[in-house]
């Protein structure tokens, strides 16, 4: 990766840097239709890259699982501004790339249209079918995943362990898949239903130190379901590549700044959960299966009704759980200059809907899907 060399671990001067990586459609720009055109986009996008000026920008695009999709991601940013700058242009890039290849990109985390995905030819990728099988041919779903900086794999895993209870409001916020193969499936977030569906997803349980979740690793790919480590999905994470805690929860989100939001409270909740590990505060000890029913409700419903309560673990109206969201991290919010902006991003989603609700805005009074993914197209590359 080109800016592999700048994740390096925080030493705690300064706000820790993070960074998002975005998963894409590629469509058709009339019909809406999946194309299988990826390998011609990302090459497209390495070479006006390689004859870029300089190497501070975002990520090129990159492939994915499947063909019709692709990847593009920042660089490491302290800001929410350069966060959002990067993000801006790794978008506009894209879709340029893929204008280029006579496509168009799609921020959306399932594909509303009924179609066959086609396996990027990739060995890797050839092993993870030929392992799961049927459950590779359905899982085409587009995520969005944020690595906030450590300072050590110590404060890491006391990340992990605390901020499992709000990462369903994440969920929630970034709801943004709805429809799936020309089926309304009566959720928010259908990505999150498909995700849920491997052996190693989800949430986890508490991990202790850094051994805890050493051991939880070493016994999950000595089970021989799991093909290598990088298949560790948690809804967060220790990267394998980058001194980062990877939360992973969250849909691709239709609206860029939805995703600066996520990306915002992602962060926050980092610092906040380092904070009370150098404390000594202990972690919720809420079970796993608490944490899957909590995400189940964010999927269902998105921010359209009731999520559980991180505080107490009943239901409550959405936008009171984003407040106490907010309330959590606020100290955090504030020492990065982002209380402002995270308060209108909330205020913004509560008011406006999610990227699942635009969706179903787009496809009012047309019989068709076309218009939801039409409209999604114009959404993902800002002005």
């Amino acid at each position: 990766m080109r800016n592999q060399q700048r994740w390096v671990y925080h030493r705690g001067e300064g706000l820790r840097t993070f960074g998002v990586e975005e998963e894409l459609l590629l469509v058709h720009p009339e019909t809406g239709l999946p194309q299988p055109l990826a390998g011609t986009v990302t090459e497209i996008a390495a070479w006006h890259a390689d004859a870029g000026p300089g190497t501070e920008g975002p990520e090129p695009a990159k492939p994915e699982l499947y063909s019709e999709q692709l990847e593009i991601g920042t660089a490491p940013c302290t800001t929410t501004a350069q966060l959002a700058d990067q993000l801006r242009s790794a978008r506009l890039a894209a879709a340029a790339a893929a204008g280029e290849a006579g496509v168009a990109v799609a921020a959306l985390a399932t594909a509303p249209v009924d179609f066959g995905p086609l396996l990027t030819p990739d060995d890797r990728y050839r092993r993870i079918h030929d392992r799961y099988a049927h459950l590779v041919d359905e899982e085409f779903a587009c995520a969005c995943h944020v690595h906030v900086h450590l300072s050590s794999p110590e404060e890491g895993v006391g990340v992990l362990d605390r901020i499992r209870p709000w990462l369903a409001p994440l969920l929630a916020l970034s709801a943004n898949s709805p429809y799936c193969m020309g089926v309304d499936t009566g959720y928010a977030s259908w990505r999150h239903q498909l995700w849920q569906r491997w052996p190693m997803s989800g949430p986890s349980e508490l991990y202790g130190d850094v051994d805890g979740y050493e051991r939880t690793t070493r016994a999950m790919l000595a089970s021989d379901v799991l093909i290598d480590d990088h298949m560790v999905y948690f809804d967060a994470r220790l990267s394998r590549r980058y001194p980062t805690v990877e939360i992973r929860v969250g849909d691709v989100c239709l609206d860029l700044e939805d995703t600066v939001l996520l990306a915002v409270l992602s962060r926050a909740l980092v610092e906040t959960a380092a904070r009370e590990w150098r404390r000594g505060r202990l972690p919720d000890p809420v079970s796993t299966v608490v944490l899957r029913l909590a995400a189940w409700r964010a999927s269902r419903y998105g921010l359209g009704g009731e999520l559980l309560d991180p505080r107490s673990w009943r239901p409550l109206p959405a936008g009171e759980v984003l407040h106490a969201l907010l309330d959590h991290v606020r100290p955090a919010l504030e020492d990065a200059g982002d209380r402002e902006r995270a308060e209108a991003g909330v205020a913004r989603l509560l008011a406006r809907g999610t990227g699942a609700d635009l969706q179903r805005a787009a496809h009012a009074g047309d019989p068709s899907l076309a218009s939801v993914i039409v409209e999604a197209v114009r959404r993902t590359t800002p002005a």
